[in-house]
């Protein structure tokens, strides 16, 4: 799967004043995230709202990332919940057209136990026609997948990696020394991109990138090169902006700047609201410094 080395960006659902998916926004977005040097687009994950999105909307918003996907990016679609059952229900409908893998959230609010995290997602490794990467954010899911599990459930020929958003470089370390070589690990912390790419890491699947997928183009060839001095000039300057891009809750933040950038407005859905006019500032003030 090296078609998903590199960056992945987590597309937000522009949305209109009405609460609405706007296409004119995604149209937009997926044009100039192109023109940035992405490598794949990531659809309907955290970023793109898929907690407050309908199922209706999902099939439309992939069907209308398949319909407008220009440079044939590859596709990864988020897939994923708390209820087993009823995700393997999902895959059942689900139209795999065009989609190069799923990524699948561990499941939020139970708090399962490794055991019952591990069997999760074999029941969806099985029922997939595509393959799974493994989506580990304890930050949202209140739950950990131990890098123990993640082993064990890389060894299942249809688990292919893991966006590892723990923040825990030891537990990426500890997979990425045991883990199959064939076996992807992605961050899942654009700030932390630049030492997992040193710890084996083949890439990243990135808010930021929506906004600045330039910089993680670079981030990549210079990794990839072996020039880690390149990789420190493309990721240092993001350091002021990023942690705004969570002050209020993703993906308050960088709707924000994709407003500011003129790619679509940044209208969020309830339970989130727009920025506030601190955090506009904040933002503002943020990027006249890149």
């Amino acid at each position: 799967m090296k078609k998903l080395h590199g960056t992945g960006v987590a597309l937000v659902t522009p949305f209109n004043q009405h609460k609405n998916v706007d296409y004119d926004g995604l149209k937009n977005l997926l044009e100039a995230t192109a023109k940035k040097g992405v490598d794949y687009y990531v659809v309907q994950g955290t970023t793109g709202e898929s907690a407050t999105t309908t199922s209706a909307e999902k099939a439309e918003i992939l069907q209308f990332v398949r319909d407008n996907n220009a440079q044939n990016l590859p596709i990864v679609y988020g897939l994923g919940g708390n209820n087993t059952q009823a995700v393997l229900d999902t895959i059942k409908t689900t139209n795999f057209e065009g989609i190069d893998a799923i990524l699948s959230v561990s499941p939020y609010y139970n708090k399962p136990s490794q055991e019952g995290i591990y069997q999760h997602y074999i029941a969806i490794a099985d029922a997939s026609p595509v393959p799974v990467i493994l989506y580990n954010v304890p930050g949202r899911t209140m739950s950990n997948i131990s890098a123990e599990t993640t082993l064990r459930l890389a060894k299942h020929k249809n688990i292919i990696g893991v966006k590892e958003a723990s923040g825990n470089l030891e537990q990426a370390m500890t997979i990425s020394h045991n883990k199959p070589s064939d076996f992807m690990l992605i961050s899942g912390d654009d700030m932390l991109t630049g030492p997992l790419y040193a710890i084996g890491a083949v890439g990243v699947i990135s808010v930021l990138a929506n906004a600045f997928g330039d910089h993680f183009k670079s981030i990549k060839e210079g990794a990839f090169n072996g020039d880690f001095n390149q990789v420190q000039k493309a990721l240092f300057p993001l350091l002021q902006i990023n942690p705004l891009m969570y002050a209020e809750s993703n993906p308050v933040g960088i709707k924000e700047v994709l407003a500011s950038q003129g790619v679509c407005e940044n209208y969020v859905r309830l339970p989130l609201l727009e920025a506030t006019e601190d955090l506009k500032k904040s933002i503002k003030t943020a990027l006249t410094s890149l």
